[in-house]
Formats: structure tokens, C-alpha cells, sequence
């Protein structure tokens, strides 16, 4: 059971806070000269979270910081750090509600003293708010929703987890992010605390079902991405380590999006010529990103990363069209619309020789796609064609794609249940009439060749069988 005590605000003279009064001794003297002292520490020493914790089970209404004399703040505002590491249950809302009412009103006004920048914060203050800030971020998670249910999909939108006690975490994480924003904050010293063992719970807690804690963590994270610079590589390692272990073991997290969106402002500062690592993260991390079946859930935020590596470096793009083309779903239709959306994207950004490299598996697996029996995704690949910047790549090497495309195509105008798709398939049949009409006719005997071969070979096939069964009709 928590127990509330109340402080005194000081006096009009300025004096120091009293301490409670204990209830026992009613008429009991008040001894001034351990007034900012607790249980076995003196004035003398600096009073931190570490040699100053109170009971857990008190919670004291300490006077707000600005009432207090400047030389008693720093004392005040530590003991306000232990309040604020007072851990409750909110499963139940009726529980102890003064007592997180308490904590929620301390925590909104260390929010706005840091937010002012009033109270400037030496070494051992932000020590304490950095240790008051694990305290209350870094915990168990509980178990994902799909571990309680046995679903496989994503949740929807009414059945997201929210975390009950937000109503302090909020208050925590916007302390938190106020701190890095300070111009106040000194990052000699800030760094010693928030030191890579930070870090990593930081990137453990992105994981969490509830997505405000979720943006939050990716504000704070990128912050100290660009603040930061020693912690740069080892940020960059954390992440790569969350995409390996969600790649090739679970396949399930909840934060990927988010730390894509760092990763996207990150690579867009990248210098030039660009690092191996950064060529390697892409070729290790980032492509591999489109195996798993919910790639649909952070596909926006990947498909950016993507492509501004291209627009870093364009000699990139043929290394990344041939990792689509490794990971090119299958039987997954919509996710293959997916696919061809981030393939135009990558197009725009590829030169001519890029294309060239990569043209015969790319256009191959184009041919599949149109061909698809469903429509979105015939559609979305003859959507290609609309592309003026494609367009001018497939022309200058017409040559080389139309012998691959013009099967396909055929098949498509005499063969596919859709009409919007035939539509499209004539419109993308007659641009490359107009581009180069004698190789097209060359192209189109070739194809009829072709199909008056197969015809008879299923003919003769057809004759063989029936040879074989009278065959054995005389034997029988």
C-alpha cells in the first residue's frame, strides 16, 4: 500500500523544504539541519538515485521546482526522479490512482523544466534522469498477440495492443526526447550514459505491439543517431543484427517499419563514393527484407530505403533488381503487385547500362507477370510501359526484350479472361510496332513458326497415343 506525503512549500522568506513531519510525534521539532538529508546520507554528499532511494512505498507531494531556492533545486528535483521511479500496475485503473496521479503531475513538470531549459543540469542530474528513464522504459514486454491467439496475420487496427500505462510512459518518452533535444544537454557527458548497453535495450524495446511507444523510440533513436556520431556504427550494427534475427529466425516484429524510416534519413546522407559497408548492409539487410510474407507491412518504408540507394549510387540498381528477382514471390499475388511497384521505382532511377546487365532475367520474369491470371497483376506489369523514362530504356534495346516480351504478349491477346488487360496488352503490342515494325514482323513470323511447330507436335502426339492404345487393343 503506497502512502502520500505531503511537503511543505517554502516559506516567503525563501527557506529550505521541510521534511514530513512524522504523524506520531504531533508537536515533534523540526531539524533544519537534515532537511535535505535522507536515511543515512548527509548534506555534504550529492544526493543521487543510487544513495538516496526512498520506500518504494512512499510518495511524497513534493513543492513544484520553481517555488524552491535555486540552491535546494537540484536536491528537489532528484527527489522527484525517485517518485517517478515508482512502478505501478495499471491493470487496475482504481488502484493506487492518487499515487499515479502524483507521478503523472511530477513527470509533466520535469517535461517543462527540461522543455524551458530553466534549470541547467550538471553531471549527476542527468545521470539520475537517464537512470529514472531506464527505470520506467526498459521492462518485459508482454507477449505479442499472436503468441495468445495463434493468429498468423497482421492485427487489425481494433484489436491493437495499447499499453495501459501509457499515461506515464508518454510523459517518460517525452522527457526523454526533450532531454536530446536540449541544447542544454552535453553529449561528453550525456554519452557516458547513454552508452551502447542504452542503446541496445533502446532497439529491443522497438518490438513493442503499441505503436505511439513505437514512434516515440524512432524520434528518440534518430536524435541520437545525429547527435551522437561515436554511436553511429554501433546503431547501425543494432539495426542490422533486428533485420538478421527477424530475416532468418522469427519473422515477427513489430517495429521494422520504424527503424526503416531512420535508415531511410540516415542513407540519404551517406557520402559519396560510398562505403562498402553501406553496399554491404544493402546487399545483406535490405534485399533480403523482401523474403518474409509480411514484407506488405513495412514495404513503403523499405521500397524508400531501396531506392535511395539508387539515387545515391546508380551502379547499385543492377545489384538490386537481380534481389527482387531472387525474392519474387511466387503465389503470393498481392505481394507481387508490391514487387512490381518497387521495380518501377528502381527503373527510373537505372541508366542504360545498368539495364542492360540485367535485362534478360528482368524481362523474362515481366513476361511471367503479365501473363498472370490475375488481373492486378498483369495490370501493374503492363503499367510499366506508361513510364516515359522505361519506355526510352526499352527502345534503345528493343532488340534484345521484344523476342523475350512478344510471347507473352500473344498469349495475352488470345488468351486472357480480363479485359482491361487485353486492352493493355494491345496498347504496349502497338508501341512496339511503332518502335522498329520490321523486327516486330520478324519477331511475329518467328512466334507463328513457333506455334504451327507446336501444333504439330501436339498433333503427333495425339496420333502416337491413339497408335498406342489400338495397339494394345489387338494385344488385349
Amino acid at each position: 500500500m503506497f502512502k502520500i506525503i505531503k511537503r511543505g512549500k517554502k516559506s516567503s522568506k525563501g527557506e529550505a523544504i521541510e521534511p514530513p513531519i512524522p504523524t506520531s510525534v504531533p508537536n515533534a521539532p523540526v531539524d533544519h539541519a537534515s532537511r535535505i538529508a535522507t536515511s543515512g546520507v548527509t548534506s555534504s554528499q550529492p544526493v543521487t538515485l543510487a544513495n538516496a532511494t526512498p520506500d518504494p512505498s512512499v510518495i511524497e507531494v513534493l513543492p513544484l521546482l520553481k517555488e524552491v531556492a535555486l540552491s535546494e533545486r537540484h536536491v528537489l528535483f532528484i527527489r522527484k526522479l525517485q517518485i517517478c521511479c515508482v512502478q505501478f500496475d495499471f491493470s487496475d485503473t482504481v488502484k493506487c490512482a492518487r499515487q499515479k496521479e502524483i507521478k503523472r503531475q511530477t513527470l509533466t513538470e520535469l517535461v517543462d523544466l527540461v522543455q524551458s531549459g530553466s534549470c541547467k543540469m550538471n553531471e549527476i542530474m542527468q545521470e539520475e534522469l537517464i537512470r529514472m528513464i531506464s527505470t520506467n522504459l526498459f521492462r518485459c514486454l508482454p507477449p505479442a498477440s499472436h503468441e495468445n491467439t495463434g493468429s498468423e496475420g497482421i492485427e487489425e487496427e481494433d484489436d491493437m495492443y495499447l499499453e495501459p500505462s501509457w499515461p506515464h510512459l508518454q510523459l517518460v518518452y517525452e522527457l526523454f526526447l526533450r532531454y536530446v533535444l536540449s541544447s542544454e544537454m552535453d553529449t561528453k557527458v550525456a554519452k557516458r550514459y547513454l552508452d551502447h548497453s542504452f542503446v541496445l535495450k533502446m532497439l529491443d524495446l522497438f518490438d513493442a505491439e503499441d505503436p505511439r511507444e513505437r514512434d516515440y523510440l524512432k524520434t528518440i533513436l534518430h536524435r541520437i543517431y545525429g547527435k551522437f556520431m561515436v554511436h553511429r556504427p554501433f546503431i547501425r550494427n543494432g539495426i542490422n543484427n533486428v533485420f538478421y534475427r527477424f530475416i532468418f529466425e522469427t519473422e515477427r516484429h513489430n517495429g521494422i517499419g520504424e527503424l526503416l524510416e531512420i535508415l531511410g534519413s540516415v542513407i540519404n546522407g551517406f557520402a559519396l563514393p560510398m562505403k562498402e559497408e553501406h553496399k554491404l548492409f544493402l546487399v545483406r539487410a535490405l534485399i533480403p527484407l523482401h523474403k518474409p510474407k509480411c514484407v506488405s507491412a513495412y514495404h513503403h518504408q523499405l521500397s524508400y530505403c531501396i531506392t535511395q540507394f539508387v539515387e545515391k549510387d546508380y551502379r547499385l540498381a543492377d545489384i538490386v533488381i537481380r534481389g527482387l528477382l531472387k525474392y519474387w514471390p511466387l503465389t503470393n499475388c498481392g505481394k507481387e503487385v508490391l514487387f512490381i511497384g518497387e521495380l518501377e521505382e528502381v527503373l527510373e532511377g537505372t541508366q542504360p547500362a545498368e539495364f542492360q546487365r540485367c535485362l534478360v532475367p528482368l524481362f523474362k520474369q515481366l513476361g511471367r507477370s503479365i501473363n498472370s491470371p490475375h488481373f492486378q497483376v498483369a495490370e501493374r506489369a503492363l503499367f510499366l510501359w506508361n513510364n516515359e523514362h522505361i519506355v526510352d530504356l526499352i527502345a534503345q534495346n528493343r532488340r534484345a526484350i521484344l523476342p523475350i516480351i512478344f510471347e507473352p504478349l500473344e498469349r495475352n491477346m488470345y488468351g486472357h479472361w480480363n479485359q482491361a488487360v487485353h486492352g493493355l496488352t494491345s496498347n504496349v503490342r502497338r508501341m512496339f510496332l511503332e518502335m522498329d515494325s520490321e523486327f516486330f514482323e520478324e519477331c511475329e513470323k518467328e512466334y507463328n513458326e513457333r506455334a504451327a511447330g507446336a501444333t504439330g507436335l501436339v498433333e503427333q502426339r495425339k496420333l502416337n497415343w491413339k497408335k498406342l492404345e489400338e495397339a494394345a487393343a489387338l494385344v488385349g
